[in-house]
């Protein structure tokens, strides 16, 4: 049976058909609409869209936000419209097909065990890089959701005390230093504190800070801009203290980091990885856990969701 899997981000909203070998087959992609009945249109869409090629069977959504431990709510979503919202529930009557919900990093961390990076580890932490942070812990290959759905809720872990404000309503959350939005916020900083240190960037931004992305900081640092350097040096200190943090609750056999910025892992995730070994407790007296990049990159949340969905129908 082919399912679809739709990655519902703060940004995009991408949907593919996923075989049970967790082989995308086609995609669509739409930006994400500010409200809650535009995204179910636009969700409603892009299944109707890959149903006209494919036969589809089930419907799984990646959410970034909070889902309730039946899958079938999405409790708040601090980048999405949705707030105790019954959407599994009106997306299977708006389509006819089995709908259910997931946390878009518990999705991906599922698809990383089944086909990617966390195979067969015992406890494994995914840490999804994108508008914000996603996290999520498998044991034994099982989803750990929390007594209510919500757990774990990395992005949203305090490390800057009053620091940059954050979309849930918290100041200093990790997602504010260590993200997309996170590097393109740090970024415009250190052009403003650094005039005229940036040559590429500044050229990318033509004096609008709203043009300053995290893909166009990263395509800077490539091309050896100084200030898109320093705000990937920023990024890899905060990915690797927030690990640390997250080794000292969970000491996880394996790290994935996925998201959209993993793309860019070459420009930070070795610096993470050292700020990281020296600031863990214990340091030099403990295993450390293996960080490695998503190996299903982009699409392990679409992957994930889909897996789900083809399990929700097979247990009926």
């Amino acid at each position: 049976m082919l399912t679809v899997g739709i990655d519902v981000g703060g940004t995009s909203v991408r949907a593919g058909v996923v075989d049970p070998k967790g082989a995308v087959l086609d995609t669509t992609r739409a930006p994400t609409p500010s409200g809650g009945a535009p995204l179910e249109d636009a969700i409603t869409t892009a299944v109707e869209e890959l149903s006209t090629r494919h036969k589809i069977g089930a419907v799984g959504l990646a959410v970034a936000g909070f889902v309730t431990e039946d899958r079938m709510s999405v409790r708040f979503a601090p980048h999405l419209a949705w707030r105790d919202s019954p959407v599994a529930k009106a997306m299977t009557q708006r389509l006819g097909l089995p709908v259910v919900l997931e946390h878009d990093a518990n999705a991906a961390a599922l698809a990383e065990h089944r086909f990617g990076a966390a195979r067969g580890a015992k406890v494994a932490v995914m840490v999804a890089l994108g508008t914000g942070i996603g996290g999520a812990l498998l044991i034994d290959g099982e989803v750990f959701r929390g007594a209510y759905g919500v757990a774990p809720e990395l992005g949203h872990l305090r490390v800057v005390p009053n620091g940059r404000p954050c979309p849930c309503g918290k100041k200093g959350c990790w997602e504010r230093y260590c993200s997309g939005t996170a590097l393109s916020a740090t970024a415009v900083e250190l052009m403003a504190r650094h005039p005229g240190a940036s040559t590429v960037l500044a050229r990318e931004a033509a004096g609008d800070p709203q043009r300053v992305t995290g893909r166009k900081v990263s395509g800077a640092a490539r091309d050896g801009d100084p200030i898109a350097q320093r705000a990937l040096a920023e990024l890899a200190k905060w990915l690797g203290e927030g690990l640390a943090l997250v080794a000292d609750v969970y000491d996880p056999e394996v790290v994935v980091i996925g998201g959209g910025v993993s793309e860019s892992a070459p420009l930070f995730l070795d610096d993470a990885r050292e700020h990281y070994a020296a600031v863990v407790t214990g340091t030099g007296f403990r295993p450390l856990a293996r960080i490695r990049t998503a190996q299903l990159g982009d699409d392990a949340g679409i992957v994930g969701a889909a897996t789900m969905a083809r399990e929700m129908v097979g247990k009926r």
